[in-house]
């Protein structure tokens, strides 16, 4: 763990949640479709004790799940029902993965990076510049079907040393990028949007969903993907005063994504079908378990887990 002097996170400015302390999310009311999903809208607290909790991913061989405590510069892991150090330090990871073949891929503010970790926690950099200039400090990720690690670069760890070391930005944007790591090549796939966060692609790989978290737009869209391109960008919802920040689809293709002190779930027409409150501002989601319908959720200081009547893209094939 970092030995850097940190507040609790309702005490420190610097903290995602702090400016939040006093909000909270207005009443949604449920879809039937949705509250089959939802076996009890009573969430399960598994692990506290972080100042922001992010990146959960599940490691379906091991059984286990892994997420960064950015702050802490630290990562943990929840396995047979245990929670431990996963890595300490862990180079100020933000946001996690699996590749096909089962290793962690991460998203690095220290390393202003992507980089894997098989089992045996051997780490490797894949991909640490654009066109030799840094890149700012990647925060959220997938990856494809065929392997490419698709990734969105916002400067959230370079601004301070509070989520990493203060930088500055060498390229010159906040771009969404995509990698293979069997050419080495790193592609600009969106180039407009202010500061891109979250990112996931539907179960189809028909879609691509990416969140603008800028000063004033806390937006979720949605793109087409056209010959492996997203084309036709769409607004999804507007969650300002929060923002969606971490998502996932389940399998039928449903969107679950972070909203504030809430978890919003939207259908693949974009419609918005249910919310689940949750007690802390939310960061991220995964769905895990042997079954994979169990949603874990890192909101600031803890990790949450709720059952589902409903599994993740991954565990549905």
């Amino acid at each position: 763990m970092s030995d850097k002097k940190l507040l609790p996170a309702d005490l420190d400015p610097r903290n995602p949640s702090y400016a939040y302390k006093n909000k909270y999310n207005e009443h949604v009311e449920n879809t039937d479709q949705f509250n089959n999903y939802v076996k009890s809208t009573e969430v399960k607290k598994v692990f506290s004790g972080m100042l922001w909790g992010e990146g959960p991913a599940y490691i379906p061989h091991l059984d286990t799940l892994v997420w960064s405590d950015i702050p802490n510069n630290r990562m943990l892991k929840l396995s047979n029902g245990k929670v431990d150090v996963y890595k300490d330090p862990s180079n100020y990871t933000n946001g996690n993965t699996t590749d096909n073949a089962g290793n962690v891929i991460s998203c690095s503010h220290g390393g202003r990076c992507i980089y894997k970790t098989n089992d045996n926690l051997e780490v490797q950099t894949l991909v640490d510049n654009f066109n030799g200039k840094k890149l700012n400090s990647p925060n959220d990720l997938f990856v494809k079907s065929d392997g490419s690690i698709w990734f969105t670069d916002p400067p959230y760890g370079i601004l301070s040393d509070y989520e990493g070391y203060p930088g500055e930005q060498e390229y010159g944007g906040c771009y969404v990028f995509s990698y293979d790591p069997n050419s080495k090549k790193l592609n600009v796939m969106i180039n407009d949007l202010v500061r891109p966060n979250g990112i996931t692609i539907s179960p189809d790989e028909n879609k691509l969903y990416v969140a603008d978290t800028g000063e004033n737009i806390k937006h979720l869209y949605v793109y087409d993907m056209v010959d492996g391109l997203p084309k036709n960008r769409k607004l999804v919802y507007d969650f300002k005063p929060f923002f969606s920040d971490g998502f996932r689809c389940d399998k039928d293709g449903n969107v679950w994504t972070s909203a504030g002190k809430a978890i919003k779930c939207f259908n693949p027409q974009n419609e918005l079908i249910g919310q689940l409150i949750i007690p802390e501002l939310v960061s991220n989601l995964e769905f895990g378990g042997v079954e994979g319908n169990i949603l874990y959720i890192t909101a600031t200081t803890s990790l949450y887990s709720i059952e589902l009547n409903q599994q993740g893209a991954r565990f549905y094939e």
